[in-house]
């Protein structure tokens, strides 16, 4: 579990996060939501620890991020999977190395047992045949796959995920987001996700967070998003001439 409280953040004179309190569960997937700029972005990069709150905390499992030094929030990161927008794989390293990357970089596990480990997360999200392919071959859907198999080869307990249906088509993004559901319940992770895809939230937003303008403005489930009553999130919501046909 992952829990903040009164986070905030400040750039310069400008107030980004003002005081968000917010809890990520276990074993369920949490989505932030909001408009471009509305601080979600921020929230996640303070999350992980690429900005530091001007105040408040942030709790891996009761462990304040904020005070820890540079040496604990090494070990920390290593409990962390991260899948990036881009997917952010190497060109020059085939699919399989690609998802060996971290164990070779954070484990002393032997050559043959780092192999079986990714074989056995590309297994996972259908991609073992494409084992010694390179990113430059296979498609956009199957890089944030081996992205996902990435993200997942140290067995993190926390899952992070910026936008990982940016660019992809909506039968791919159902796919993506069943596989990061899906290994959500079997690993029981914290599972982090930034979007702004209304399909994921209708989908797979087990807890949502909606922030605006910097501020917690609405938390609640998939199940209650279209009744909620709030204005400001039924303004996003209801944003595409399509869902506003079907509202």
């Amino acid at each position: 579990m992952i829990e903040i409280k009164q986070l905030r953040k400040e750039f310069e004179d400008k107030e980004v996060l003002k005081g968000i309190d917010f809890r990520f569960e276990n074993g369920k997937t949490s989505l932030i939501i909001g408009q471009s700029g509305s601080g979600k972005t921020v929230l996640m990069k303070c999350l992980v620890g690429l900005f530091d709150p001007t105040a408040g905390e942030v709790l891996y499992d009761n462990r304040d991020f904020v005070k820890m030094n540079k040496k604990q929030r090494t070990m920390l990161r290593r409990e962390m999977g991260m899948i990036f927008q881009s997917a952010a794989l190497f060109d020059s390293l085939s699919v399989l190395e690609n998802v060996m990357f971290p164990l070779d970089m954070f484990s002393d596990k032997s050559y043959k047992e780092r192999k079986r480990r990714a074989e056995f997360c590309l297994d996972r999200v259908n991609l073992l045949e494409a084992a010694g392919k390179y990113p430059g071959e296979i498609s956009g859907g199957m890089q944030k796959r081996v992205a996902i198999a990435r993200a997942i080869v140290m067995e993190p307990q926390y899952l992070f995920c910026d936008e990982p249906n940016s660019g992809l088509d909506p039968k791919t993004s159902l796919v993506i987001d069943e596989l990061i559901h899906g290994i959500t319940k079997e690993l029981g992770t914290t599972t982090i996700i930034n979007t702004h895809d209304m399909n994921s939230v209708m989908g797979i937003g087990e807890h949502i967070l909606f922030i605006y303008q910097g501020n917690k403005e609405w938390e609640g489930t998939k199940d209650e998003v279209i009744g909620s009553g709030n204005q400001r999130l039924n303004d996003f919501i209801f944003a595409s001439d399509f869902m506003k046909r079907n509202k």
